[in-house]
């Protein structure tokens, strides 16, 4: 059931709140924020809105035109469990003042026309959403990068390269490259960290379904929600990253969701699973299928392969995602779709026979991606797949990584840089503006950002490995 201003109103005074905090999403997907005291917290807020400076935020609005609007969704108030000063929290939409009219550039707006364009198909009523998003939690981070130097430096206590490390006493346990998946205490130390995490989701009504360590040593972590429909789940993982992030910082810890921020061991996805429903019936779901998926869903599939290289530059937007996307780390680079198989793109999960589980996995997904724009893409993708009929071809129900060379040629990669998903995001993007849900503008303003504020600097810049190949040349 919705909530109106008035519940808001409500549960602020029950909480003895006194102040209210005003989160909106950037381009790139970073939550941003305001607070005003809670005795501002009136109607007007959630339907005439409060002024701020879009022109500070990236991938909004020049300095000319940079009066911008919030409006809140009282659907999202929560209490946030990480302040001590009782605060409530509330995610917004972004408007323009002039006309009142929703942001074209806002990624939540995006998401939200996405369902709505969905609905205004006919081929479903709703889309579920269940990505997981995997990261580390470290116990030490430097990096810097100047004119005549670049370094990173990370460590963590799990992390196996410090088995020799004088700590007085080294209690061992450390968790050797890829073998993190699933030891328990003392070897795992972030248990509490973790279950602390979710019962702090669970005061934002983000339900949790399981934790765990994850494959990489030092620290590797994923924490798995409950499905939802696409702007709630997007919502979810801001808060997801939110949560994470300051109960690490909490324990003197730092979390990140870089792709892959150590070499030689396991990068940090965001495989997402996905499905359609219209009223009570799973449209993924034919008993007679492959895996148990309709013709409709392998149709969605075909969507999928089809722009997974366009795709990508919204669901791994960064340079480092490529450092992740390569063959070996359990990576989906191979554009193929499969039951079971975890080295394919598109996994068909089969742990179940119940109609109500069926879904698809898409795996290319990192977690450096905005998760608004992100789902709406690859809902996008998978809904032409299914105007066109997308044939996705025949499983590959087999390794990836070890085929024939004769019978890999046939199988397309993924791109390797975020360069080349750019150009394939130019070249392809037709399907995203149906129904407006991605405008010229938005297609423009990404490309334009991703090229010269990540892309054209990360090319500039030596790195420290090209010292080691190339000094003495």
């Amino acid at each position: 059931m919705s909530k109106t201003a008035s519940d808001v109103q409500k549960l602020a005074k029950e909480a003895n709140v006194k102040i209210v905090d005003l989160k909106f999403v950037d381009l790139p997907g970073v939550w941003q924020h305001f607070s005003i005291p809670a005795e501002d917290l009136d109607e007007d807020l959630f339907e005439d809105g409060i002024g701020f400076d879009g022109s500070s935020i990236r991938g909004y609005q020049q300095i000319h035109e940079s009066d911008m609007l919030l409006v809140a969704d009282p659907d999202t108030a929560y209490i946030d469990p990480n302040l001590e000063i009782p605060t409530l929290s509330l995610i917004c939409n972004v408007r323009d003042p002039i006309t009142h009219q929703p942001y074209s550039r806002d990624p939540r707006y995006i998401a939200q026309k996405a369902e709505l364009y969905l609905k205004g198909s006919g081929i479903a009523d709703v889309s579920y959403w269940g990505p997981e998003l995997e990261f580390y939690i470290f116990d030490d981070v430097r990096y810097d990068q100047t004119a005549q130097s670049g370094y990173y430096f990370i460590d963590s206590d799990e992390g196996v390269w410090n088995t020799g490390r004088s700590e007085a006493p080294n209690l061992g346990y450390k968790i050797r490259h890829k073998e993190g998946y699933f030891p328990v205490p003392p070897a795992d130390t972030l248990q509490d960290i973790r279950s602390e995490i979710i019962l702090d989701m669970k005061q934002v009504g983000v339900s949790v379904e399981v934790h765990h360590h994850e494959v990489g040593t030092a620290g590797q972590g994923e924490i798995d929600m409950k499905y939802a429909p696409l702007t709630k789940m997007a919502d979810n993982v801001m808060y997801y990253k939110y949560i994470i992030r300051n109960v690490a910082r909490k324990h003197k810890k730092v979390a990140t969701f870089m792709p892959k921020p150590i070499f030689g061991d396991n990068g940090s996805g965001m495989h997402t699973h996905q499905s359609l429903w219209k009223g009570e019936t799973n449209l993924f779901y034919d008993p007679q299928g492959y895996g148990l998926v309709s013709k409709l869903g392998m149709q969605y599939i075909g969507g999928l392969l089809a722009h997974a290289p366009a795709l990508l530059a919204f669901c791994a937007p960064t340079t480092n995602s490529y450092r992740r996307l390569v063959p070996g780390y359990e990576a989906p680079v191979n554009l193929a779709y499969s039951q079971r198989n975890r080295s394919a793109a598109v996994r068909i999960p089969v742990y179940s026979k119940s109609p109500k589980t069926k879904r698809i996995e898409f795996r290319c997904p990192d977690p450096s991606a905005n998760a608004y724009l992100c789902f709406a893409a690859q809902l996008m993708a998978g809904l032409d797949g299914i105007t066109r009929g997308l044939d996705p071809g025949g499983p590959l129900d087999k390794d990836l990584y070890d085929l024939e060379p004769t019978e890999a040629a046939g199988i397309k990669s993924t791109p390797g840089s975020l360069g080349e998903v750019l150009d394939e995001l130019e070249r392809d993007h037709d399907w995203l503006l149906r129904g407006d849900v991605f405008t010229p503008d938005v297609i423009e303003t990404w490309l334009k950002y991703k090229r010269e504020r990540e892309l054209a600097p990360v090319n500039l810049r030596p790195v420290p490995y090209e010292f080691f190949l190339y000094f003495d040349l």
